[in-house]
C-alpha cells in the first residue's frame, strides 16, 4: 500500500514515517521547506509542496497512492504576532487542507486521513467530550480545525473520495513541541509550580499510541467517513503529570499549594488566561467509539510513554 503523509518532517509525520518505514510499497512525503532526504526512508519520494499556493504536478505524484494523511498545520503558536491570527490559521489549515484534498480527489485517492484537534469540542468540559458532541471551538486553531473538516465533508460527499478525522487532545512524546516542551522543562530546572492544589483531569495521548491509530485507520474498512476521538484511555491531573515527568528525569516535583482562583486571577490579569486554563481546567475524551468501531486500544501505557519521554528528554540535555 502507497501512502502520502504531508507534515513528513513534523513531530507527528517523521513518527509515523519510522512505523511505516519496512512496510511493502513507495510512499510521498510532502515538507513545506526542503529537507535532507536520505534519513533512510528511501521507499518515499519527498516532494517541497507550499498547499496553500502551487500544487502543480501533485496529481501526478498521488496517482499511484492509497491514502493521504494529512497532517501540516499551524500550530503551537505560543508567542503570536499576527494581527489576525485566525485568517493565519485559516490559510494553512482551512486553504491547505481543502487544497490538498482536491488534489487528492483528483488522482483518484481512495482515503483522507485529516489530523484535527479535540479543541474541536471545546477547551474545558465537566464531562468527557464525545464524537456526537456538537463543535464547540474557542481558539483560533481549532476554528481553523472545524472549518477545515466541514469543507473536507463537502469535497468527501460531491467525490466519493473516503474521510477520515481523527482528534487528538495534546500530543506528547520524546521532544514534543510546544506546550509540553514548555512544561518539561521548567520540570527538569526543578522551579516550583503553583499546580499543587489542582484537582483536575485531563486526557493526553502519546505519539506512539497516535501513530497506531492513524496507521490502523489508513486501511481499516469501518474508518471510512467516521470521526475518531483519541487518547491514552487514562486520565492525569495536572499535579500527577508533573509528579510522573518528575519521576522519570530523576528530579524532585516542586508543587507549590496555591488556590485555583489565584491562579485564574493571575491568568487573567496577565493576558494568560487560555494557558491557565490548559494546566488546571478539565478536559477528557471518551474513546469509546474509536475503540468499539476499530477494535482498537492504545498499546501504550501512560507509565511508560512518560517514562520513555523524561529519560529522553534528560538524555538530550546531557549530550547538549
Amino acid at each position: 500500500m502507497s501512502i502520502c503523509i504531508s507534515g513528513a518532517s513534523g513531530f507527528v509525520g517523521s513518527a509515523l514515517l519510522r512505523r511505516l518505514k519496512g512496510r511493502e510499497g513507495k510512499g510521498v512525503a510532502l515538507t513545506r521547506k526542503a529537507v535532507t532526504k536520505s534519513q533512510g526512508f528511501n521507499s518515499f519520494y519527498w516532494m517541497e509542496c507550499d498547499l496553500t499556493s502551487s500544487t502543480e504536478g501533485l496529481p501526478e505524484k498521488l496517482s499511484d497512492v492509497d491514502a493521504v494523511v494529512h497532517l501540516a498545520a499551524r500550530a503551537h503558536v505560543i508567542d503570536e504576532k499576527e494581527k489576525d491570527p485566525l485568517e493565519e490559521f485559516r490559510k494553512v489549515n482551512v486553504a491547505g487542507a481543502l487544497n490538498l484534498a482536491r488534489r487528492t480527489a483528483e488522482a483518484g485517492v481512495k482515503r483522507f486521513i485529516f489530523i484535527s484537534s479535540i479543541g474541536v469540542n471545546g477547551n474545558q468540559n465537566i464531562r468527557p467530550f464525545t464524537v456526537d458532541d456538537s463543535p464547540n471551538p474557542v481558539e483560533p486553531y481549532a476554528v481553523s480545525k472545524l472549518e477545515a473538516e466541514q469543507g473536507l465533508r463537502e469535497i468527501a460527499n460531491e467525490t466519493g473520495m473516503e474521510l477520515v478525522i481523527i482528534r487528538p487532545p495534546l500530543v506528547y512524546g520524546p521532544n514534543a513541541p510546544g506546550n509540553f516542551d514548555r512544561l518539561i522543562r521548567l520540570i527538569h530546572k526543578g522551579l516550583p509550580l503553583p499546580l499543587g492544589l489542582v484537582r483536575n483531569k485531563r486526557s493526553l495521548v502519546t505519539l506512539d499510541n497516535l501513530v497506531d491509530l492513524i496507521i490502523t485507520c489508513i486501511d481499516h474498512p469501518a474508518a471510512a467517513g467516521q470521526t475518531f476521538l483519541v487518547s491514552d484511555g487514562e486520565d492525569l491531573s495536572t499535579p500527577e503529570l508533573v509528579r510522573k515527568l518528575a519521576y522519570a528525569m530523576g528530579r524532585p516535583a516542586r508543587l507549590l499549594p496555591v488556590p485555583s482562583g489565584l491562579l485564574r486571577l493571575g491568568g487573567k490579569l496577565t493576558g494568560k488566561t487560555a494557558e491557565v486554563d490548559r494546566l488546571i481546567g478539565s478536559l477528557q475524551v471518551d474513546i469509546s467509539h474509536t475503540c468499539d468501531t476499530l477494535g482498537w486500544r492504545p498499546p501504550v501505557s501512560v507509565d511508560d510513554a512518560l517514562w520513555e519521554t523524561g529519560r529522553d528528554f534528560v538524555a538530550r540535555i546531557d549530550n547538549d
